[in-house]
């Protein structure tokens, strides 16, 4: 078993980011909505109370139950977490003159702190808060100061308890990394064991004792996480692991049959079914965005059970559902809060009657790939983009034809071809292009036109919870704007999407 960090949530938009801080640490930690703390703690080496939007004088201020913590596990309370302590424990928080928000350097550490080690005064740190701490908890000592907040760090005497009113996991707080590794590694003691190669070595024997010798069927996409999914078991399992590959006619151009020729090298149990024709026939007519993934969705468990059924016997469904979906599938305020309920999380219909085993649940994407790498899987592969579920259907505007499907596979190429060709495709986390449901006029030759217009999309991000618009080369766009016009029949105009997540989203449906 791994040695466990637990971070409680309090709904801050950074909570992720301080897991992903404390595993590229290589230390395991998992995310607990603050009202859900697990029974059994005896795993956890330490806690990370997380900020919040709330403010903790609101009548709505979130309320965790410390009693099994506090004093008996080392624990770091991260801004909502360090105001919280002051003003439940004897100190005091007040709403502050001005809102401290942005960059801020320490102006005092005190000395021979372990928390501090390594880190210089005036180091930059990240704040966000409306709040100050006023007047420390009881028996509590002050740590750290900035120009205009004099708490900003402080310690409990006689406990392990540390607080900061800033965030250590953002990029801005330039020795956030050091301090929670000095937290962790040198105040909790937490062995820094979560690699790769033991996640593989760990997961396959867990999928041996689960599974045993049942088997086993997997829906493969073709994408980094379904593919690490399908090794792992196949490392576990072997010839009980049936895979199955549906052609839904929205993937990418000849995607079907290279996917299919890749798998083949790679000595997995793979089925390919092309089904393109019930899924046309169910999209047939529909526009709005959600009744389209609904017809997917139900379409492709149609599918997948009549194939699963041809295996005889098979016990267990498995799924490449990573930790972001299982997080988002989660609220702190419970299910009505819920961000959204994800396709892998949301389970299945009762007819299926299949147990779900998910190898890679407790993984971010980036640690998927590094997983990947570690089981030899091709870095062509593992460098794949996401690619959403529902394929070209929620990236074609409107209703779904086989002519739209043809010209934004042609444009889908082009684009994604000239990334490659340009050395611009491993610095995108995920590029496609959208066919509007708008015609505009053009000139081609000596004639006028009434044609298609596309926009591509490119973003940069680590896990798709948050993303920004690439700045491709004007060159480039110019060079794929004329391919895409010259070589695809139907389309005169190509616009660029330079809009961020939030407030947009990567998908345009």
């Amino acid at each position: 078993m791994q040695h466990n960090v637990l971070i409680l949530d309090f709904g801050s938009q950074y909570t992720q980011l301080i897991a992903r801080r404390v595993r590229e640490l290589n230390i395991f930690c998992e995310i607990f909505p603050y009202n859900h703390i697990p029974s059994d703690l005896s795993s956890y080496k330490a806690v990370i109370l997380g900020g919040s939007p709330f403010s903790v004088r609101g009548e709505d201020a979130p309320h965790p139950d410390l009693s099994q913590i506090r004093g008996k596990l080392p624990m770091l309370a991260v801004c909502y977490g360090a105001q919280y302590l002051a003003h439940f424990s004897g100190g005091e928080v007040a709403a502050s003159n001005t809102r401290e928000y942005g960059r801020a350097n320490l102006s005092y550490i005190k000395e021979n702190e372990i928390f501090f080690e390594d880190v210089a005064v005036n180091s930059q740190v990240w704040m966000s808060h409306s709040d100050s701490i006023k007047a420390l908890p009881t028996n509590a000592v002050k740590l750290a100061s900035t120009h205009d907040v004099e708490f900003a760090a402080y310690k409990i005497e006689g406990e392990t308890t540390y607080a900061i009113q800033y965030h250590p996991e953002v990029f801005h707080s330039t020795d956030g990394a050091k301090m929670l590794e000095n937290f962790l590694v040198k105040i909790a003691e937490v062995p820094q064991t979560f690699t790769p190669n033991a996640f593989v070595e760990e997961m396959v024997a867990e999928l041996k004792e689960k599974v045993g010798n049942d088997k086993v069927v997997l829906g493969l996409s073709g994408g980094v996480d379904s593919t690490v999914a399908a090794v792992l078991l196949h490392q576990a399992i072997g010839k009980n692991l049936y895979c199955i590959f549906v052609n839904n006619g929205l993937l990418r151009k000849n995607e079907f049959q290279s996917v299919l020729d890749q798998y083949e090298g790679m000595g997995l149990n793979v089925k390919g079914v092309d089904a393109s024709e019930r899924f046309y026939s169910a999209l047939a007519g529909v526009t709005d965005p959600e009744k389209k993934r609904k017809a997917i969705g139900n379409a492709f468990i149609e599918v997948f059970d009549a194939e699963s059924q041809l295996i005889e016997d098979v016990t267990w469904l498995a799924q490449g559902t990573i930790y972001p979906d299982v997080i988002e599938s989660v609220s702190v305020k419970g299910p009505s809060a819920t961000i959204k309920s994800h396709h892998n999380v949301g389970g299945l219909p009762d007819y299926m009657k299949l147990k779900i085993v998910e190898p890679l649940r407790m993984l971010f994407k980036d640690e998927v790939r590094r997983v990947g790498a570690s089981l030899g899987i091709d870095p062509e592969l593992l460098g794949r983009h996401p690619f959403p579920g529902p394929g070209l259907s929620i990236r074609i505007l409107g209703d779904i034809t086989l002519e739209k499907v043809q010209i934004l596979q042609d444009v889908d190429a082009v684009f994604i071809d000239g990334l490659k060709s340009w050395g611009l495709y491993d610095k995108v986390w995920q590029a496609g292009a959208i066919l509007l449901p708008v015609n505009s006029v053009g000139v081609m030759g000596d004639e006028r036109t009434y044609e298609k217009v596309v926009a591509l999309r490119a973003v940069e991000s680590t896990d798709g919870m948050t993303a920004d618009w690439v700045h491709l080369p004007y060159e480039f766009l110019m060079k794929v704007s004329n391919d895409i016009i010259n070589k695809v029949k139907g389309v005169n105009r190509v616009v660029y999407d330079i809009s961020s997540k939030p407030p947009a989203t990567i998908e345009w449906e």
